[in-house]
């Protein structure tokens, strides 16, 4: 539950907008939590919502936080994909982490697997944004090496892999999985053709998406940056993230999963070019492991790191990124631990690795 003083704050803030001089404080509206990130307040009968992050999952401070999510809703917003960005709130003792006035979506949840044609369109829409030079990408994350830059997050939250006290079977596959991971980036440096960068979502697990009467809109935009996009059609079709959301859950067959991914190349070829399409498809599936990887550190992280105490000072870049049980409401709390701990069993992750590993895999279900 949104505290009272971040409420009062909010609505100081809202009614210096062009506007909203005259809202009442009882047009902000609390939504039914979902995500760890951010609480969100609808501003009834506007059109508009107010994103209120709780934390940030890169650890920026504050302020460089809210530049960051800016940012993100701009650039992402070009391909008209994204919720439009109305207002920046900037961080103070009344609003310790900010928030931004951004347009609410009337839309429906995903229903796997038939909309994902959607998804698929929405991605590479984004993908085929023209791409800035190194110069002008900032504040967004630049991963020219897009290997390097996910191994680099994996890297740091393999660390809780032991203290997370996984399923022996389990641990030793992830761990499996990360040696393959470090070879793989060493062989890639020796590469002489990089696989192509583009501004990527990041976080496109299904649940992040709304469909309307003709688009798929992503509305969590705190993760976009500049790097891989076989990172987000993997996001949008692994195992742990058809899952994760209760109103997107679903099992898809791998069938399902070829078709999306050969839906998306139909669509970025003729949205930005056939030889895209073409340089992009062999790093789809080896993109894919690494996803599936950052997802599984992730949860160990998560296991070890949501039990700690709170923190009070939300504007360091020490302090902003909190997984803390405190931070969360409790039902949220719960539907995460559950997931966690099902995608950190070993049999889970032994099916999640299948369709790599067996016969017929998914690489030889994709084909242009």
């Amino acid at each position: 539950m949104v505290e009272t003083q971040i409420i009062r704050a909010l609505h100081a803030r809202l009614t210096a907008v062009a506007g909203f001089y005259r809202l009442p404080i009882e047009a902000l509206e609390e939504m039914d939590a979902k995500g760890l990130a951010h609480d969100h307040l609808r501003v009834k009968g506007t059109g508009w919502l107010l994103r209120v992050p709780k934390q940030s999952q890169f650890g920026f401070s504050a302020s460089e936080n809210l530049t960051y999510q800016a940012a993100c809703f701009g650039r992402v917003g070009a391909s008209g994909q994204a919720p439009r960005l109305r207002s920046v709130f900037e961080p103070g003792p009344d609003l310790p982490m900010g928030a931004l006035l951004v347009e609410e979506i009337n839309g429906m949840a995903p229903i796997l697997p038939r909309d994902l044609p959607l998804l698929a369109e929405a991605m590479a829409r984004v993908h085929a944004l023209p791409l800035p030079p190194p110069a002008e990408r900032p504040p967004l994350e630049d991963h020219s090496d897009p290997v390097a830059g996910i191994l680099k997050e994996i890297e740091s939250q393999a660390r809780y892999l032991k203290p997370a006290g996984l399923d022996p079977r389990a641990e030793a596959a992830i761990e499996g999985e990360l040696d393959w991971a470090r070879s793989f980036a060493a062989a890639v440096r020796r590469r002489t053709s990089p696989q192509p960068v583009t501004l990527v979502l990041t976080d496109t697990h299904p649940g992040n998406f709304l469909i309307t009467s003709s688009k798929a809109v992503i509305v969590d935009l705190e993760k976009a940056l500049y790097g891989a996009p076989g990172i987000d059609l993997a996001h949008a079709t692994v195992y742990s993230s058809t899952t994760w959301d209760s109103a997107t859950y679903a099992v898809l067959t791998l069938a399902e999963i070829a078709g999306f991914y050969r839906t998306y190349l139909t669509q970025v070829a003729a949205l930005k070019s056939m030889d895209f399409a073409v340089q992009l498809e062999p790093w789809l599936i080896p993109m894919r492991r690494l996803l599936l990887l950052r997802a599984l550190t992730w949860c160990a992280l998560w296991r070890v790191e949501h039990k700690k105490a709170a923190t009070s000072d939300k504007t360091s870049a020490a302090e902003t990124r909190d997984w803390s049980a405190d931070n969360t409401d409790a039902t949220v709390i719960d539907h995460v631990r559950d997931r966690v701990d099902h995608y950190l069993s070993g049999d889970t992750v032994a099916m999640m690795q299948s369709e790599w590993l067996e016969s017929p895999t998914l690489e030889g279900l994709i084909d242009l």
